[in-house]
């Protein structure tokens, strides 16, 4: 930094010697100023103090005829542009340090520090000095904002029309690492929005599109950078201009609050309006409510290193009048933004998330506007950075991207109460219980985390959607939350022997933890209600799009038509009489655990004799072997094997050993009590099954929709596969997810799994995308809170 010194140099300061006093003993002449010193420095000092380490880096200037050095204590922040400090007048040599005319009376002018000895600097030529830097400061400042261009940054329907980060800061022209605040302007359109970015930023060009029609020159959102104070500056469309979107365009501008650190509310109303005190407070309640939570949670899905403030920005009203008097100036011992506070509180609104809000105001007598104290006033509240820091441009752009993706989609304008400028309808999702019509109060686009709709009041129940959930009496006793469906059968049951008890005993109550704790025909006579034993009733709310109320009441017909399905095809393999194939298929299925199974069973057990395939295979109800009828006529009571008291087919061998009790286990008992209420239903079934089975001859198709659950489509309304959009045809066969219902091919739905929220607790056909999606319970998809939703 130091060079030497010519002769012509030497003589120009004659009334500035060195400050330090290190090398020179304060005899020589100043030569250069160090800012970071606080002194003037001769040559020889300059030399030794700035060859030590720690001083090295020091900016110094070299003194030009006439300098006058600044004052070392404001650090002009007395009103000056930044970087333009107070020139000193004198210098104490007692505490040596230079003092401006204000300091010099504000640390001087008293005590013992008035007897100082003061050193005065030549200050003839100081105006014209400070004049002179001002204007190269100017001159360099409009240089660098030359080449600056504004771009479009969101459209008039919220689509932000960059595409990520990297295409954001390349638009704003500004380096990635560089740290900015955002400044946006609001105002009523025709205020002169635009053009007071232009004249405060821009020392008057138009960056930023003005017009002098009546058609408004701001649509969307615009931004550009501006070099000088490193900000995005941020054009909005103006209030009360659109017609077309306006509740969109309207909630378009709280984004814009939400992202930016400082505000300009422009007015050229000659007395505030009420519209800027309701829109900056209405603008703070949106704010707190929906956007601070949105705000801290970007910080924290995005891994951002400097976190999104919470608290909102500040506010400067800009105020032009013309013939009325500024805020405040009939009022001299009131501040401006005492009265600005007073108005908010009289209308019932509160500004609380805005960090401060200042009045700047002008009175324009004659044109053009005067901005200057506007840009001073901003310039200070820039370098106050202790509520929001500078961020990168990709921290801005990504907080912006997130609160478009959350508060985005259409917004009738006819269904709005424009009692509020930002209402509730603007951020909170926009479905409508089915059954009673209450708004969900989650904010939008909620379901893309997966979090489901929630309702602030309490639902009614509805019979067209029978939304009334059972949950486990037991179950909440212990602490716990289970939902509960009736079944046509319990899951332990095979799908032919849930049919048979289903018949005898009616639907079931089966809870995950606690098995089965209701059947609706146990007894005889006197069951009681569920209601009043073994469940609690909730009554929840229907939501559009989701899956509904998963209730297995009504698919026995149609595992029914399954079990003839699967029943017809394995007959047309074997080759055998219907009536035969059926009959013995069925005995396995809901046979007691003793029976030897019919398949096993080849020739009679005690005469030896084979059997055919049209011959007639008997149980033996005490030992449960396979035999003939003339072998197994007899009948007797069997109570040890849970057959009651009534007479009931036994073999010649147990009947005649009937005086001899059958050595049974209790656990036997237990394991086979559960099948022979099935096998009792069975054997009347059998009795009937020949005009059953000639059902199977008839086409499925014509008896399909009449057995069909209430949540599969129609087959008249399934004309192509739901998946791959093929069309159904003779050669295409149509099959139905049991999961959700829809129509598809065979290759889209040839996945098996159990649907037990459906009542399906053994693997059925579902289609590919139900096979994805986590397991179905009872409880997720009945009261909205699992993957279904």
């Amino acid at each position: 930094m130091s060079a030497q010194t010519s002769p012509a140099e030497k003589g120009l300061n004659p009334g500035l010697m060195c400050q330090e006093s290190y090398a020179c003993s304060g005899t020589d002449e100043a030569i250069f100023e160090c800012d970071e010193c606080c002194s003037l420095q001769c040559l020889r000092c300059e030399e030794e103090l700035h060859r030590q380490e720690r001083l090295r880096n020091h900016e110094r200037i070299r003194l030009k005829p006439g300098h006058v050095p600044y004052c070392d204590l404001c650090k002009g922040l007395s009103g000056h542009l930044p970087g333009v400090r107070q020139r000193a007048i004198v210098r104490c040599q007692t505490c040596k340090i230079n003092l401006c005319l204000e300091c010099q009376k504000r640390t001087h002018s008293g005590g013992n520090k008035r007897r100082h000895p003061v050193t005065v600097y030549n200050v003839s030529n100081l105006q014209e000095s400070l004049e002179a830097e001002e204007m190269d400061e100017e001159t360099k400042r409009k240089k660098m904002t030359e080449k600056v261009v504004s771009f479009l940054l969101v459209d008039e329907n919220e689509e932000i029309q960059v595409t990520n980060e990297e295409d954001f800061i390349r638009k704003l022209d500004c380096k990635p690492d560089q740290h900015l605040k955002v400044v946006s302007i609001f105002g009523n359109t025709g205020d002169g929005k635009s053009h007071t970015l232009n004249h405060t930023f821009f020392y008057g060009r138009e960056v930023f599109k003005t017009s002098p029609t009546q058609e408004s020159c701001t649509v969307g959102v615009w931004a550009a950078y501006d070099p000088v104070h490193k900000v995005a500056v941020i054009d909005t469309e103006g209030l009360l201009g659109a017609t077309v979107n306006l509740s969109q365009r309207t909630r378009l501008l709280l984004k814009v609050l939400a992202i930016s650190d400082l505000v300009i509310y422009r007015t050229h109303a000659d007395r505030l309006h009420n519209d800027l005190f309701k829109f900056l407070g209405d603008a703070s309640e949106a704010y707190l409510k929906h956007f601070t939570k949105e705000l801290k949670a970007t910080t924290a899905r995005c891994g951002l290193d400097v976190p999104l403030s919470t608290l909102g920005p500040a506010v400067i009203i800009f105020h032009e009048t013309v013939h009325t008097q500024l805020l405040g100036s009939d009022h001299p011992s009131e501040v401006p933004e005492k009265l600005i506070q007073d108005r908010f509180r009289k209308l019932g609104r509160f500004p609380e998330a805005f960090s401060s809000i200042h009045y700047k105001g002008t009175r324009t007598y004659n044109p053009p506007t005067d901005f200057s104290g506007l840009r001073r006033a901003l310039e200070q509240l820039l370098e106050n950075n202790t509520t929001r820091s500078p961020r990168h441009p990709g921290v801005i752009f990504k907080a912006l991207k997130a609160l478009s993706d959350r508060f985005s989609g259409e917004i009738p304008d006819d269904q709005m109460a424009h009692s509020s400028f930002f209402p509730d309808e603007y951020f909170t999702c926009s479905s409508l219980c089915l059954s009673c019509g209450v708004g969900c109060k989650k904010s939008m686009n909620h379901g893309k985390e997966g979090v489901p709709h929630e309702a602030k009041s309490r639902c009614r129940y509805s019979h067209q959607y029978d939304n009334r959930v059972y949950t486990c009496k037991a179950c909440y006793e212990r602490g716990e939350e289970v939902s509960v469906v009736p079944k046509t059968s319990a899951s332990t049951d095979s799908p032919w022997m849930g049919l048979a008890k289903y018949a005898w005993s009616g639907y079931v109550i089966e809870c995950p933890n606690c098995g089965v704790v209701y059947r609706s025909r146990q007894y005889w006579f006197g069951n009681q209600d569920p209601v009043d034993t073994v469940v609690r009733t909730e009554i929840v709310h229907v939501w559009p799009g989701t899956d509904g109320f998963l209730k297995d009441n009504n698919n026995a017909a149609q595992r029914l038509l399954d079990g003839m399905n699967f029943m017809a095809q394995s007959v047309s393999e074997l080759s055998l009489g219907p009536t035969k194939a059926v009959t013995s298929w069925l005995t396995d299925q809901i046979a007691p655990a003793y029976w030897r199974p019919n398949s096993q069973i080849l020739s009679c057990n005690k005469c030896a004799t084979s059997f055919k395939d049209n011959d007639t295979k008997h149980h033996c109800r005490a030992c449960g072997e396979g035999f003939c009828d003339s072998c197994s006529s007899k009948t007797r009571p069997v109570p040890e094997r849970g057959w009651g008291p009534a007479p009931v087919r036994v073999c010649d061998n147990c009947y005649e050993a009937r005086n001899v009790q059958l050595a049974v286990t209790e656990a036997q008992v237990d394991d086979e009590g559960g099948t022979l209420i099935a096998r009792k239903v069975g054997e009347a079934v059998q009795n009937t099954l020949g005009a059953v089975v000639t059902a199977i001859d008839i086409p499925l198709g014509l008896v399909k929709d009449a057995a069909r659950p209430a949540y599969w489509v129609p087959d008249h309304e399934i004309l192509h596969c739901h998946n791959c959009r093929k069309e159904f045809s003779i050669k295409l066969s149509k099959h139905h997810c049991r999961a959700c219902g829809q129509g598809f091919c065979d290759e889209c739905s040839h996945d098996r799994r159990a649907v037990p929220s459906r009542g399906w607790d053994h693997p059925v056909r579902v289609c590919f995308n139900c096979n994805k999606k986590p397991a179905w319970t009872s409880l997720s998809v009945m009261t909205g809170k699992g993957p279904l939703c």
